[in-house]
């Protein structure tokens, strides 16, 4: 084997080399081509593999794109085949967005909606079919249902009649369906939700009318597909949003006037007693024609006056007819050469010259009107505003400045607005709410005092609270003082007794050393050995020291003898 596996490129070599060149490109196609349908089978198995929305192809171009920009709003990837067919990722995103574009009637006409479910089975009899297709369509629908958004769990039971030979005779198809939210989730609270669930079940078994659907909610056991008895919960919903809308409005007019009196006023001295707005919520359509008149000449708004010309009317076509007539009349008595039938007193007139005047005219006039065509809904209606602004307090002081107290509170003076100036606020808050008289508006300003006895009481508390503490502040710092100067005067005193009492000591040590002086003295004028003792003899010596140092460094011992004394003091 090995043997032949060497010879092989020899071989090869020298077959090709015999080869003519027609062959030698014969065999390089055939290797192209080979190479080429590898490369395509490995493309087409490397393509992912694809689920069809709808069984049935959708021709109708508007379905097809209605469709596509749904399922591009949520992003996901469709495709769309040659003959029309729509095609997703994956089987359970096809059944997904199955359901879902069914619930939100978008499902093509064309589409058979028992066909969506493609699991009916065929056996031998009737009885089994029908079994078989009600389980299907039943097993079918509950797998639907649990793959919409928010519906955790589905249980549904269909009650499919026998056929009759009448069709008045023939029992409708019911349907009755459990379902479970997840949690967190609103769809079995949101009506427009419960319809697509509705509409989904209906379209998804054929003869089913949404009269013969119940939907129950599985936690609360509460039908809720019953709309005409949600009518009066609607009916309650509305209200509770007009009120709401009501109060927004009455809210928004408090703060502008609001607003616009705290600036001058304060907060604290303006209150709204009243901010009633009637709203009339019905929906009201009128239409009519309105006439005005004709605009002649357009009014300069750079001038002062209104130079504009309005007429009422103008002329289109005007005819006059002016006749007048002179003679006999005609007068027929039939044929000639036999007597007239009129009346004598016709005949009495025959031969009478009678005179007519006739004067006519008619003018066709030009109006102005306006066809118009409205609808309100809803429409602001009366609206009644009370606003009450307090006066002003001053506190009342005395000739000294000092404010005056009564019976322990402050006495205060209260000074109302002027009549004037209530006038001017009341123009004022007419224009925050838009006064209308002819909508019969309301608008009323008055100048009541506000109760401010707890106020005032805090005020006054805090005031004679302050004077007593300032009082008593005073009494402290007078108390410290006194303390200070009687400290002061102690030590004085202290000082000037202890200066007496070292002045006595020294004029008695010196009296003392002059004694002993002088009796030194008078030994040694008598020739008298004197002994001295220890303490004298260095005293002696001390002041023989002192008096030599003196009078070396006398600055030095002025401040030694400046510091004992400071010390001593």
């Amino acid at each position: 084997m090995n043997e032949w596996f060497k010879r092989l490129p020899g071989t090869i070599k020298e077959k090709w080399g015999k080869w003519t060149p027609l062959q030698k490109g014969i065999l390089v196609g055939i290797i192209a081509v080979a190479v080429a349908a590898v490369v395509i089978l490995a493309v087409l198995s490397s393509k992912p593999t694809t689920a069809r929305l709808f069984n049935k192809a959708i021709t109708d171009e508007q379905e097809r794109d209605r469709i596509l920009t749904r399922l591009d709003q949520d992003n996901v990837k469709a495709y769309v085949s040659a003959d029309g067919v729509i095609s997703v990722d994956n089987e359970a995103t096809a059944r997904k967005w199955r359901s879902r574009l069914i619930a939100e009637g978008l499902e093509p006409t064309s589409a058979d909606a028992y066909a969506l479910f493609d699991v009916t089975k065929w056996t031998r009899n009737d009885f089994d079919d029908k079994v078989n297709w009600q389980r299907a369509t039943t097993s079918a629908l509950e797998d639907h249902l649990q793959q919409l958004s928010g519906i955790q769990k589905a249980k549904v039971m269909l009650a499919l009649p026998e056929d009759s030979l009448f069709a008045e005779q023939q029992q409708p198809v019911t349907a009755s369906v459990v379902l479970w939210a997840s949690g967190g989730s609103s769809v079995l609270e949101d009506k427009r939700q419960i319809k697509g669930i509705q509409h989904l079940i209906m379209r998804s078994v054929d003869g089913l009318k949404e009269e013969n659907i119940t939907i129950v909610d599985g936690s609360t056991n509460e039908e809720i597909n019953d709309f005409e008895g949600m009518e009066a919960a609607d009916r309650l919903t509305l209200l509770q949003k007009e009120q709401k809308l009501i109060r927004k409005q009455e809210t928004e007019y408090s703060s502008a006037i609001l607003n616009q009196l705290k600036n001058t006023y304060g907060v604290d001295r303006v209150n709204i007693a009243n901010m009633k707005i009637d709203m009339d919520m019905s929906k009201r359509t009128a239409s009519g024609r309105k006439y005005s008149g004709i605009e002649i000449k357009a009014d300069n708004p750079d001038t002062p006056y209104d130079d504009g010309e309005t007429r009422d009317s103008l002329t289109l076509s005007k005819e006059v007819i002016n006749k007048e007539f002179t003679g006999t009349g005609y007068n027929p008595e039939g044929p000639a050469g036999t007597a007239g039938q009129n009346p004598p007193v016709y005949s009495d007139m025959s031969n009478t010259i009678g005179k007519s005047t006739e004067n006519g005219e008619k003018v066709n006039y030009a109006l102005n009107y306006e066809d118009y065509q409205e609808e309100t809904s809803p429409s602001m209606g009366r609206r009644t505003v009370s606003v009450n602004i307090d006066g002003t307090w001053s506190k009342v002081y005395d000739e000294k400045g000092n404010l005056v107290i009564e019976n322990g509170h402050i006495q205060r003076e209260y000074k109302p607005i002027p009549d004037e100036e209530l006038k001017k606020v009341e123009q004022l808050v007419q224009g925050a709410v838009g006064y209308s008289k002819s909508r019969g508006d309301s608008v009323t300003v008055t100048n009541i005092a506000f109760d401010r006895s707890a106020q005032f009481e805090a005020e006054d508390l805090a005031f004679l609270k302050s004077q007593q503490t300032r009082r008593t502040i005073l009494l402290v710092l007078l108390g410290v003082a006194a303390v200070l100067i009687a400290f002061i005067v102690f030590r004085l005193v202290s000082r000037e007794i202890e200066r007496r009492r070292r002045l006595r000591e020294e004029e008695l040590l010196r009296k003392q050393q002059a004694e002993r002086e002088q009796a030194l003295w008078d030994a040694k004028q008598d020739g008298m050995e004197v002994t001295m003792s220890v303490e004298e003899r260095r005293r002696a010596e001390l002041q023989e020291n002192a008096i030599a140092m003196a009078k070396e460094h006398p600055e030095d011992v002025a401040m030694l003898i400046r510091t004992w004394l400071r010390e001593e003091a």
